[in-house]
Formats: structure tokens, sequence, C-alpha cells
């Protein structure tokens, strides 16, 4: 969501958080797999109205649940930019940052960002310090870290080789996002990506998401908070 200090209010569309561990987000993507332009619509205008009517300015995200039968429920707003911003800048074009600086300094909504139209796919994958398999935390000095390019392909990091990945913050080391103008596309430059990303000295969430990837139930975009637990259970040995 982005909001102005005239009143008006839009959405971006919607972002894909199902598969998690511990709640935290492991892959991220827009638009989702479960949400058809008809949901999008309602849902968007819903919220852009009870934002007008308190009158919200700057960035945001609402929070959501689906169950089986396709029910919405409200969690939380973040009045917040997100670790996967990324992805809805590449689905819209739009800078996200920028934007919500440019809000803040009293600017119109139509200014800044005109009238977004979504357009493709996008997929984040968040790589993390840890063991693929246990999750334990892999705290400790990168020796390689070279990073993929290509199409569609854009990678968020302040890691470099020689740095060191301390033990008392997030394990975040890396947000690499791949976009295609299909999901099947964002699908494929992901797996290339990943395979092209290397991290060593420390231990990264790369080989999980690789395998992720290759997952018959991600590729049909079958997806719930129950994924990873199916999915390492499956995969066990």
């Amino acid at each position: 969501m982005l909001g102005d200090k005239h009143g008006r209010v839009i959405h971006l569309g919607e972002r894909e958080c199902s598969i998690q561990r511990r709640h935290q987000k492991l892959i991220e993507e827009s638009p989702s797999p479960a949400v058809d332009d008809k949901l999008r619509s309602e849902l968007g205008a819903r919220v852009v109205a009870a934002l007008e009517l308190v009158g919200y300015t700057s960035a945001g995200t609402v929070e959501f649940l689906m169950d089986e039968d396709g029910s919405i429920y409200f969690i939380e707003m973040n009045a917040r930019i997100q670790v996967e911003h990324p992805v809805t800048e590449m689905v819209t074009g739009i800078d996200l940052i920028k934007s919500q600086i440019r809000l803040a300094a009293g600017e119109k909504l139509a200014d800044v960002v005109g009238e977004p139209r979504l357009r493709g796919h996008a997929i984040e994958c968040r790589v993390n310090a840890e063991d693929p398999e246990t999750f334990v935390p892999s705290a400790g000095r990168i020796t390689v870290f070279r990073t993929p390019g290509g199409p569609g392909i854009r990678v968020d990091t302040a890691a470099h080789a020689d740095a060191v990945i301390p033990p008392y913050y997030d394990s975040l080391v890396a947000k690499l996002i791949a976009y295609g103008d299909t999901r099947t596309e964002a699908i494929a430059r992901m797996r290339r990506a990943l395979e092209m990303f290397v991290v060593e000295g420390i231990k990264t969430s790369i080989p999980l998401q690789r395998k992720i990837m290759m997952d018959q139930d991600f590729m049909a975009g079958r997806l719930d908070t129950h994924f990873l637990d199916r999915f390492a259970t499956s995969h066990t040995g």
C-alpha cells in the first residue's frame, strides 16, 4: 500500500509468503498463485477504503491469511517497508523507497507513481546464514562470495568476500530476486541464479532453495504455511 498526505491510497497487488520456517519467511513471490484478478480487485478495494478512512500515509503492508476454502482473515498491518518489498518493485516498476520519501515530503501519489500496472512475476529467496537442513545458524567469515546476474536477476546484499557474519543478528545475508514474464520463467531464472550464487566459508539456505524450485508442489503453486514441514519429511535421506 502507498498513501499520500492528500487523502489518496493505492494498492500494489499482493505477495505470497507461505513458505516459512519458524514463522520466518524463506521464499516470497508476487503475484500469489492463490489470488485471481477478482479477489485481488475486491481485497484491494476494501483495504484502500479502510486506509483512506484512517488517513494512512507512506508505505505499508496489510497481512492476511487464506484458509482452505479461500476465506480471507486479517492479521495485522506493518506500517513500514518489508524484506520482500523487491518483488513488488519488480512487478510494478516502482521504487518503493524513493516513493516513500517523496510521499513523506508531501507529493501526490499521481505525481510519484502515476497509475501502477502489475506485469510479470517475481520471486525472492532469502539467502540466510544457516544450515539448509537443520537451520542451525552459521556465523563466520565468508571466504568466497559471487553473486549471479543476467536478465531479470537482482541481488540486494551488503555481504562480500572476507565479510564476517556475526552470531548476534538476523541471519539474512542476501536477497535474490528473479523476474519473468510468467511464473514459469521466473522459476527458471531463479534456478539458474541459485546455481550461480556461490557463498563459501559459511553455510547458507541456497541448497534448500534449489530443491524447492524443483519441487512439483511449488511449481504447481500448491503452497501453504506447512509446505516446508511436508517438504522436509518427503526429502529426508
